[in-house]
C-alpha cells in the first residue's frame, strides 16, 4: 500500500503535534517510525489510519483515508495494548470482532499466535497482564494481514523472550505475506535488523527518511591511540568519546571520503559501524543534532 502525505498538520487546541509534514512510503516494506516522547508519532499514525480529519492530505493508494470506509478497512493500527477491547470481553470475542471487521483476517494464524503468547481464549481482557494485553494487540495486528499495519509501541510490557518471539513472528509473516508495516518503538536496536527504511520525526516535523543501511553508513566508530583519534576527528562531527588508558574510541557522524579512509589506515585506526540508536539520538538532539 502506497502512502502519500502532503502538508499534514495535527493540532490539539494550541498544541501542534504534526507541523506541515510531507512524505511518501512505498508498499511492501517494514518501516521504523522513530521519535522522542512527544514527537508526534501516535498523532501521525492516527492520521494515517483515518482516525481524525487531516489538515492537509493523507492518501492510501491514491485515495483519501478519512471518512473512506473502504480505505480504512485496509488499515490496522494497534497501540501499545489492545486498548479498543472492553475489559469484560473474552479474548475469543476480541478475535471474532477482528475477523468480522477485516476481510484479510487469518483466524488460524490468530489462534496460533494466541497459543504462542500463552493468551487464554476464555480469559477476559481485564484479567490479562500488561504484557499479555500487548501481545493480544500484536495478535490482532499480525493476524489482520492488513495492507497497512501499524504497531505503535506494541511491545510495551512484554518480557524479553516474548518480544523476541514477536519479532520472529513479524518477520516470518511479512516474508510470507508482504505488506506495508510501520513500527513505532523506543527499543531501536532490538528492532533495527527488521527495519528496511527509517522515518525520524521530532517536534512534529520530519527530520529524515532514509533506508536503514544508508543511515547506518553515516556513522563510524574510530578506535586507536588517543592522540591519533583526536587528530583524525578534529574536523569531524563527534557524537561521543570513550577513553581507556592510551586508547580512545570516538563515534563520528558523516560519510568518510577516500582521503579520510587512507589517513585512518596510515594512523593505524580501526573503523567500525555505530548503532542506529546512537544516530537517532544525535539527529534528534535539540542542541547538537544535524538536520
Amino acid at each position: 500500500m502506497q502512502i502519500d502525505v502532503q502538508g499534514l498538520s495535527v493540532r490539539y487546541g494550541d498544541v501542534t503535534a504534526i507541523d506541515d509534514m510531507s512524505f511518501s512510503l512505498a508498499g511492501n516494506k517494514i518501516y521504523g517510525l522513530l521519535g522522542r516522547n512527544g514527537s508526534g508519532k501516535t498523532s501521525l499514525m492516527s492520521a494515517l489510519a483515518g482516525y481524525r480529519k487531516p489538515s492537509g492530505s493523507v492518501q492510501l493508494d491514491g485515495a483519501p483515508v478519512f471518512e473512506n470506509a473502504a480505505a480504512m478497512r485496509q488499515v490496522c493500527l494497534v497501540r501499545h495494548s489492545a486498548d479498543a477491547a472492553d475489559k469484560g470481553d473474552k479474548v475469543s470475542y476480541v478475535l471474532e470482532y477482528g475477523a468480522a471487521w477485516r476481510d484479510t483476517w487469518d483466524n488460524d494464524y490468530a489462534l496460533e499466535l494466541a497459543e504462542l503468547f500463552k493468551i487464554g481464549l476464555k480469559t477476559k481482557v481485564g484479567a490479562l497482564s500488561l504484557g499479555q494485553r500487548s501481545a493480544l494487540g500484536v495478535v490482532i495486528g499480525l493476524a489482520s494481514r492488513s495492507p497497512l499495519t501499524m504497531l505503535d509501541e506494541a511491545h510495551l510490557g512484554m518480557d524479553t523472550p516474548t518480544r523476541y518471539a514477536f519479532y520472529d513472528a513479524l518477520l516470518n509473516d511479512f516474508m510470507a505475506h508482504p505488506r506495508t508495516i510501520i513500527l513505532s518503538t523506543h527499543l531501536i536496536e532490538e528492532l533495527a535488523s527488521l527495519l528496511e527504511e527509517v522515518v525520524i520525526i521530532d517536534a512534529g516535523r520530519l527530520v529524515l527518511q532514509e533506508e536503514a543501511d544508508v543511515l547506518r553508513s553515516r556513522g563510524t566508530e574510530v578506535t586507536g591511540n588517543a592522540a591519533d583519534v583526536d587528530e583524525f576527528t578534529a574536523t569531524l562531527t563527534v557524537l561521543s568519546e570513550k577513553s581507556l588508558g592510551r586508547t580512545k574510541a570516538a563515534m563520528v557522524y558523516g560519510t568518510l571520503d577516500d582521503d579520510q579512509l587512507v589517513r585512518a589506515r596510515q594512523l593505524g585506526l580501526e573503523l567500525g559501524p555505530i548503532a542506529l540508536q546512537d544516530l537517532f539520538v544525535h539527529l534528534t538532539d535539540p542542541v547538537g543534532g544535524k538536520r
